[in-house]
């Protein structure tokens, strides 16, 4: 009898399951409803309405209008004035080449902002927001993934998932018209997030360096997006892909490339020659992390920064030797938030997945340095979220509330404000919030409280991109869409 009712129970489970996989694949074929998954991992799916195969036709036919009004503004060709048989040889002026030039600044030529920081200080920001939000600059549609922008010489530069291609993209940081795109056969996809390429391009002298999602390196000319040269990180190092694939932005520094591939045989850093694309050297055998590569001058020695798996590391960035190391275990090796430089010679690391955050001193000793804990607990957990340091106090999202801490002791001094696992950036006295949800909201950077002081709807969709910000101008993008925001006072 029990085993009857259990059979029961069991068959009805199953039917029930059937009908509501298939509803939802109904909702999503035809309707256009997604459920996506949270930050969390569990807990009410974030719904959207999208039908990707008009998504992805609505890109299409967007470029082709931004291509079309971009040919229109060019100035027509202007023909060569004949020259008189006999008349001395001038060099006539090169013509004006666009009606739109591109200024020569990189506001915004990094993952994070120019030192990686999450700092937002080329001038004030606006903090009065009206009551319906900061003004709407322009919006277009975008292709998936979870990649933040750049932004150099008036050009906004992201990469996107379309269709089965990974492509790198180039929009007017006015007026949201692509300038460019270039693309490669790619898709990566996963259950939690979805598909397409996690890894923020980077600029540098006039080039740009975008990672995808399954290793595809590439240098491209920033300006047209040409080729320049190419690799695959995984291939050269001779390992498999990460769960969430390859997700840190290249480096470029002092005419190198650096990746963090993982892997064994001294390759799971990578750094590669900017001018041509060769291997200059490789270094260390760990499993693979997820946060970006960074540079820092800790006890008077400049090093780069490598969050591995299973631990944090300390790297001359000219030859990829070990200068120190720190263990960190978190679950599954899922160690994606960038560590903060404190001062001259504290660091600041932060892990979820059930380790928490410290703070470690680098101390030199005889020929090397070693690493002091100066505490250690079991709070501001920064998942795939990295916080930001403003005059001693750390300000981010510990799982998915925002919290403040102070730096030198982790005493923890406010908690509040759900946002999700959101992102933020640092500018001047408050902080810009882009939360899970797609809102921004304006927080005021006080150890004195959680002080919330605007609020706005700015996307829709589940938002896990890192926001830019460049000459006033508020960047926002998820898997759908990427919109401009007036943050100029």
């Amino acid at each position: 009898m029990l085993m009857r009712i259990f059979l029961g129970l069991l068959k009805s489970l199953v039917i029930v399951l059937v009908v509501g996989f298939g509803l939802l694949f109904i909702l999503n074929k035809f309707v256009g409803v997604k459920f996506e998954m949270p930050g969390e991992g569990i807990g009410i799916p974030i719904v959207s309405l999208q039908n990707d195969e008009a998504h992805y036709e609505a890109i299409e036919a967007d470029r082709a209008r931004a291509a079309a009004t971009l040919a229109e503004l060019e100035p027509p060709p202007v023909a060569p004035t004949p020259i008189p048989e006999g008349a001395p040889s001038v060099s006539a002026p090169a013509p004006e080449a666009s009606v739109l030039p591109l200024p020569s600044r990189a506001p915004w030529p990094d993952y994070r902002g120019a030192h990686r920081d999450g700092v937002y200080d080329q001038t004030a920001i606006n903090t009065a927001w009206p009551s319906k939000g900061l003004p709407e600059l322009w919006r277009v549609k975008i292709g998936g993934g979870y990649a933040s922008m750049v932004v150099a010489q008036g050009l906004v530069y992201t990469i996107e998932q379309r269709r089965d291609r990974e492509v790198v993209a180039a929009y007017d940081l006015r007026s949201g018209l692509q300038h460019w795109e270039h693309g490669w056969p790619g898709l990566f996809q996963e259950s939690m997030g979805g598909p397409g390429p996690r890894a923020t391009p980077t600029w540098s002298d006039g080039k740009l360096y975008p990672l995808g999602a399954l290793g595809e390196l590439q240098a491209l000319n920033a300006s047209n997006g040409e080729l320049l040269w190419r690799r695959n990180i995984l291939e050269d190092a001779g390992v498999g892909n990460l769960t969430w694939g390859m997700s840190g932005a290249p480096l470029v520094d002092d005419g190198r490339v650096i990746v963090f591939p993982g892997g064994r045989n001294n390759k799971s850093v990578i750094a590669y020659n900017a001018a041509d694309g060769s291997i200059a050297w490789t270094s260390q055998d760990d499993q693979g992390g997820y946060a970006s590569p960074q540079l820092a001058t800790l006890a008077d020695k400049r090093q780069l920064l490598y969050f591995s798996g299973k631990r944090i590391v300390g790297l001359d960035p000219a030859d990829g030797s070990l200068l120190w190391e720190h263990p960190w275990y978190s679950n599954n090796d899922i160690n994606s938030a960038q560590p903060i430089q404190v001062d001259d010679d504290h660091l600041w690391v932060s892990s979820s997945y059930r380790h928490g955050s410290e703070l470690l001193k680098i101390v030199p000793r005889g020929d090397g340095f070693v690493v002091e804990v100066v505490w250690e607990k079991n709070s501001m957990r920064n998942k795939f979220n990295s916080s930001v340091l403003h005059d001693g106090y750390i300000y981010g999202l510990d799982e998915s509330i925002m919290a403040c801490i102070d730096v030198m002791t982790g005493e923890r001094k406010w908690k509040g404000g759900r946002y999700g696992y959101g992102q933020l950036l640092l500018a001047g006295e408050h902080i810009v919030v882009l939360t899970e949800s797609g809102e921004v909201v304006l927080v005021k950077a006080t150890p004195q409280g959680h002080e919330e002081l605007a609020m706005f709807q700015a996307l829709e969709g589940k938002t896990w991109n890192v926001p830019a910000i460049a000459d006033g101008i508020l960047l926002v993008r998820n898997q759908t869409e990427m919109a401009a925001y007036d943050l100029r006072p």
